[in-house]
């Protein structure tokens, strides 16, 4: 378990893999609060917010009087394609592109300490970008990386990569993404770089991403042109448990 994360992370994260790897099946109860205390030595309060954000992110179902059990998998979209961008452009028959405005190492404030799960004053790095298809502005790209992740892409041209590919090919694998999705004003960095004015809507998707261990690896707050992509949900029900698969389609650019 990492260290430097707090307990309740770091039991949630050795939870979400025993479910992602089999050893927890679906449809099994969860071992009591009492075995998880004892198994791991600590008290109940971890360990009841370990469970509790199992069961927020629909791993796990019941309590609150019933036993907890593993929840049954449910179908979406391919997560390699909804994460990178890159992939999202080729399925579509587009060319992807992208422009680097900055890529920085630095410590990380409160803010980012809390979204990326690490100490105040941890280094961290932070990537801006421009994303296009076919040479045009699609969204502006405001992301933090996790050092032991951001430390790969500080001597990549990520003009000409994929982060996600460049994270795979040193064995950080995106394993899931929790969204929030919502619409802003642009302002003036954004509008700057999406030829947008001032205060123009954007749709915005921010995202939280953990790696194949359960450990956050990245925060990115999206911010779309609302005339290039737009937001679809599907919303599928499986033995009374709702769920979201979250799709994002191209609209057409809009005419000079």
């Amino acid at each position: 378990m990492a260290r430097n994360e707090p307990l309740h992370h770091q039991l949630y994260a050795v939870m979400a893999e025993r479910i992602r790897t089999g050893t927890w099946k679906q449809g099994d109860r969860v071992p009591s609060e009492s075995s998880l205390v004892k198994e791991f030595g600590t008290s109940r309060g971890p360990v009841r917010q370990a469970l509790a954000r199992l069961r927020t992110e629909g791993l796990i179902v019941g309590g609150q009087g019933s036993p907890p059990t593993v929840q049954p998998a449910v179908p979406s979209q391919s997560f390699d394609t909804y994460v990178s961008f890159t992939d999202w452009a080729e399925q579509l028959g587009k060319e992807p592109g992208q422009k680097t405005i900055e890529i920085a190492r630095r410590l990380a404030d409160s803010t980012a300490a809390d979204l990326l799960h690490v100490r105040e004053g941890d280094p961290i790095v932070t990537v801006d970008r421009l994303r296009m298809f076919d040479g045009d502005p699609v969204m502006i790209e405001h992301s933090m990386y996790t050092e032991p992740c951001g430390k790969h892409l500080l001597a990549v041209d990520l003009d000409h990569n994929s982060v996600y590919q460049v994270l795979k090919e040193n064995g950080i694998q995106a394993s899931r993404a929790h969204n929030v999705i919502d619409a802003m004003s642009a302002d003036e960095f954004d509008a700057h770089w999406l030829g947008a004015k001032p205060d123009s809507a954007l749709l915005r998707l921010r995202r939280t991403t953990s790696d194949q261990h359960g450990v956050v690896m990245d925060y990115t707050d999206n911010r779309y042109l609302p005339g290039r992509a737009t937001f679809a949900i599907d919303n599928v029900r499986r033995q009374q448990s709702p769920a979201a698969r979250i799709s994002i389609r191209t609209a057409p650019k809009p005419r000079d």
